[in-house]
C-alpha cells in the first residue's frame, strides 16, 4: 500500500483525505475534510489546517506525498486558481507543503482517473449496450460544471491512460433554428461562442435569457442554483424548457465528442450530471446523441454511463499518483 494526501481544490472549497493504494493503484480514502478557500490565505496555510486537524484526531504526522487536483489548467511553472487569490508555484510547492513528492493534475484529468479505477456498480448504464471499456481505444469522459470538463481515457491492451483536453472550449454547432438563433444571441454578447457557454452550469440561464429574448418571453431572472432547482423540480415551466433545451445540446456535443475521441464509451460526471440523471434519461440527450447521420447505428450502441461517487474529485487525485510520479 502506498500511502499520500488526496486534495481537490476549487474556487471555493478545498478538500483534503488521507488516501491508501493498493498494488492496482485504487484508493481508499479517510476523513475528507472540507475548508473554504476563502478563509485561508494560501495552499500552505489551508494545507496546515489539515495537518492540525488530523493530528487532533490522533492520525499523526501526514505521508509524505500527495496528488493535487486543481481547478484550472495546469502545466505552468505559476498556477492561479480561477476564482481564488491562491498561487501556486510548481517547482516550489513539495517543499512549501513538507512532502517529498507532489503530484499535480487537472480537476477533471481527475476526474477521468477516478473513471479509470471505480467499479462498475459505480459506473451505471444510462444509454447503448451494456459492455465494458474497450480493450483498446478512447472513452470520453465528460461533464458540466463551472465549465464544461473533457477528457479522455485512452486504452492500450487494457492499461488505461489519462490525457487532458480542452475538449469543453471547442465552437458551438447549432442543429436547429432555435439553436441558431439562441447562438446568434451569445454571440452579441462573446467574441467566440464555444460549447461550455451552453453545456455548463452558467449555459441553461444563457439558454433561459435567450429563449425569452427570442420568443419575447416575460421571465423571472434568477441566480444559476435558484434557476437549477426550479428547472429540475419543475415549478417554473420554462425554466424546465430551457432545460430540455440544455439536454439537446448536452447530447449534441457529447457525440461528437465520442466521434473525435473514437465512438467507443462515453462517461458523464459530475455533480450536476447526478442531479439530472433521472430527468436526462427521458430527455432528448441520447437522440441527439444517435444524430450523427451515417454513423447513427453506431452511436445507438454506444454505451453511455454516469459516473457516481461522492468524492470522485479527491478519488480521482488520488487515482492519478501512482500513474506518473512527480
Amino acid at each position: 500500500m502506498t500511502d499520500i494526501v488526496a486534495a481537490d481544490i476549487g474556487g471555493t472549497n478545498a478538500r483534503f483525505a488521507r488516501a491508501s493504494l493498493d498494488e492496482n493503484g485504487v484508493p481508499t480514502l479517510g476523513t475528507v475534510r472540507k475548508y473554504k478557500v476563502a478563509d485561508y490565505q494560501s495552499l500552505s496555510a489551508c494545507w496546515a489546517a489539515f495537518a492540525q486537524d488530523e493530528a487532533k484526531d490522533g492520525a499523526g504526522a501526514l505521508p509524505d506525498a500527495a496528488s493535487i487536483a486543481f481547478a484550472t489548467a495546469i502545466g505552468r511553472e505559476v498556477i492561479k486558481l480561477t476564482n481564488s487569490s491562491w498561487v501556486i508555484r510548481a517547482d516550489t510547492l513539495a517543499a512549501d507543503l513538507g512532502v517529498r513528492t507532489v503530484r499535480l493534475v487537472n480537476d477533471f484529468e481527475a476526474v477521468a482517473h477516478a473513471v479509470s479505477r471505480l467499479p462498475k456498480e459505480n459506473l451505471p448504464l444510462l444509454f447503448g449496450e451494456d459492455r465494458p471499456f474497450p480493450r483498446d481505444g478512447g472513452v470520453t469522459v465528460m461533464g458540466p460544471g463551472t465549465g464544461l470538463g473533457v477528457a479522455m481515457i485512452a486504452f492500450d491492451d487494457g492499461d488505461p491512460h489519462v490525457i487532458a483536453t480542452e475538449g469543453g472550449h471547442l465552437d458551438f454547432a447549432p442543429l436547429d433554428h432555435t439553436e441558431e438563433r439562441i447562438l446568434s444571441y451569445l454571440r452579441d454578447k462573446f467574441l467566440r461562442v464555444s460549447t461550455e457557454r451552453i453545456v455548463s452550469g452558467p449555459g441553461l440561464n444563457y439558454i433561459y435569457k435567450a429563449m425569452a429574448t427570442i420568443g419575447h418571453e416575460r421571465v423571472v431572472l434568477m441566480e444559476d442554483p435558484e434557476l437549477w432547482q426550479a428547472a429540475l423540480d419543475g415549478s417554473d415551466d420554462f425554466a424546465r424548457r430551457a432545460l430540455d433545451r440544455f439536454c439537446l445540446c448536452y447530447g449534441s456535443v457529447a457525440g461528437d465528442l465520442a466521434l473525435a475521441h473514437g465512438p467507443h464509451a462515453v462517461v458523464l460526471a459530475g455533480g450536476l450530471t447526478q442531479r439530472m440523471r433521472d430527468f436526462l434519461q427521458d430527455s432528448g440527450f441520447h437522440s441527439r446523441f444517435k444524430a450523427k447521420g451515417r454513423f447513427e447505428s453506431l452511436m445507438a450502441g454506444i454505451p453511455i454511463r454516469c459516473a457516481i461517487h461522492e468524492e470522485i474529485g479527491l478519488f480521482g487525485a488520488a487515482a492519478a499518483f501512482r500513474e506518473n510520479k512527480a
